[in-house]
This record gives C-alpha cells, structure tokens and sequence, in this order.
C-alpha cells in the first residue's frame, strides 16, 4: 500500500478535537488527518475530509463537502459526495455511491451498486446492497437487510426487516 504525505500541517476537522496534524491528499487535494489512511489510487476532493483512523482504499472517491471519520472504511470504486458523511465502523465499497447529505453509520456496510441519498441515514448493523435505493427522509437501521431492486424512501423506517428486489416502501 502506497501513502504520500506531504508538508507537515494542522487542520481543524470540526469535530471538537481541533487543529490536529494532516496533510492534503495528492490526488485531490482534500484534508486528510494523519491518523486516515488513503492511498494514492483513491481520490479526496478539495472540500471532502478524511480523519480519524478512517480508510479510502483502492479508486474510491470522497469529493464535494463529504466527510469520511471514525473507523470508517470506503474502498473499491465507491463514490462518497455532496454533504454525505460516512463514519462510525461503517463500511462502503463496490460501486455504491452515498451522496447528498445522506448518512451511513454505526456498523453499517452499504455495497454493490447500491445507492443512499437526500437525508437518507443507514445505521445499526442494517445491509444495502445489490441495487437497492434508500432516499428522501428514509431510515435503514437496526439488523434490517435491503436489497435486490428495493426502494426505501419518503419517511419510511425499515429496523430489523428483509427488504428484497421490487419492494417499494
């Protein structure tokens, strides 16, 4: 695994912690604390943020205003953008996107081409995968599992429930 740092710097990542060392990330140009790992591969745009003990691996991206924190891991060809954050142990990776000011946390692994937008949040344990969509106002949480081709969307809350392909709740 290849990591650059460059310049040695602080930066206040908002998180009440204040100025801690971090570097801008070479392929992008967005703030990456020194306890982040990203390697060179991935993309960190010049407004997203990577801190904590938080990982981008392979050709993820991580642009707009995004934040990538805690224990978080986001790797293979996923994209993180617009407002969305991804943090806790939360996992994202395959082709899944996570954008908008939608929030993946706690244990949660969203994969495959599965998508999470607007003001969705998926926490707990919860699974998104295959090409499952949660969106608008819609909350993943607890030990539920959405895939195939399920929409979760409007205010709707989905805890400890299988939700599979052609289901729109």
């Amino acid at each position: 695994m290849n990591t650059t740092t460059t310049t040695p710097s602080t930066y206040d990542f908002g998180d009440a912690k204040g100025p801690v060392p971090a570097h801008k990330h070479p392929n992008g140009g967005g703030w990456v604390a020194d306890t982040a790992t990203v390697v060179d591969t991935a993309y960190v745009g010049p407004n997203a943020r990577v801190y904590e003990e938080a990982c981008v691996f392979g050709k993820a991206c991580v642009f707009g205003k995004a934040t990538v924190s805690g224990k978080a891991s986001v790797f293979g060809s996923a994209r993180i953008y617009g407002s969305a954050e991804v943090s806790g142990l939360a996992t994202v990776f395959g082709e899944a996107r996570v954008f908008g000011e939608a929030r993946v946390f706690g244990e949660a692994r969203v994969f495959d081409t599965a998508e999470v937008s607007d003001s969705a949040e998926v926490f707990g344990s919860a699974l998104v995968y295959e090409e499952a969509w949660v969106y608008e106002e819609a909350c993943v949480f607890g030990k539920a599992l959405v895939f195939g081709d399920a929409w979760v969307f409007g205010k709707a809350r989905v805890c400890d429930e299988n939700l599979s392909g052609g289901t729109r709740t």
